[in-house]
C-alpha cells in the first residue's frame, strides 16, 4: 500500500511480481484503507481470473469455443478440424486454411476481451464457408452481433501499438 499527498480521490491498484500495490490518497483514514485493498484485491482478482479463462490457455478450449460459436452463429457449419494459439503475428490477428480445415490466433489476443476473440474466431470460421472476403462472407460475419465493435476495438490496438492496419486474413 502506498500513500500519496498528490492522490486526492482515486484509488488505483496493480501488480508487482507477486505484490498486490494499491495507491491511496494520504488523507484516507485506516477503515477506508481497509475497504479499498479488499475491493481492489477483488478487482484485481477478478480481472485477473478473466484473462486466465480456459479458453485463453489451451487449443482444445479454443476448439470448443470455436464449436459453440459457429453452432450459434453459423447454423453449426463451420467446423474446424483444429483451432491454436500460434507466437504473435507480425500481419494478422488470426488466419484460416479452408483446404485442411485449421484455424492459428495470434498469441496477442490472449489479452483482449472475450467478445474481441469471438468476434475473430466468427471470422476465420466463416472462412471455412466462404474462403474470401465478398458479400456472401461477410454477410455470415455480421451474424456476430458485435461485429462492428471489434473491428474497431482492433484497430485501435493494431494503432496503439504503431502496427497499422492488420490485414483482415
Amino acid at each position: 500500500m502506498r500513500r500519496s499527498k498528490r492522490r486526492s480521490r482515486t484509488v488505483t491498484a496493480y501488480r508487482e511480481g507477486d505484490a498486490l500495490i494499491v495507491l491511496l490518497p494520504a488523507r484516507m483514514t485506516k477503515r477506508e484503507e481497509v475497504h479499498w485493498v479488499a475491493e481492489m484485491q477483488r478487482r484485481l482478482l477478478r480481472s485477473e481470473s478473466r484473462r486466465r479463462s480456459p479458453a485463453r490457455t489451451s487449443d482444445s478450449a479454443l476448439l470448443a469455443r470455436c464449436a459453440e460459436l459457429s453452432s450459434r452463429h453459423l447454423n453449426g457449419e463451420a467446423v474446424p478440424l483444429s483451432v491454436r494459439w500460434v507466437p504473435p503475428m507480425r500481419t494478422r490477428w488470426a488466419s484460416c486454411t479452408p483446404v485442411d480445415r485449421t484455424i492459428r490466433v495470434s498469441e496477442r489476443l490472449r489479452e483482449v476481451p472475450s467478445w474481441v476473440l469471438d468476434y475473430v474466431l466468427v471470422h476465420e470460421l466463416a472462412h471455412l464457408l466462404v474462403p474470401g472476403h465478398d458479400n456472401e462472407f461477410w454477410g455470415l460475419v455480421q451474424r456476430y452481433p458485435k461485429t462492428e465493435r471489434a473491428i474497431g476495438y482492433l484497430e485501435g490496438l493494431a494503432a496503439a501499438a504503431g502496427s497499422g492496419p492488420m490485414i483482415e486474413d
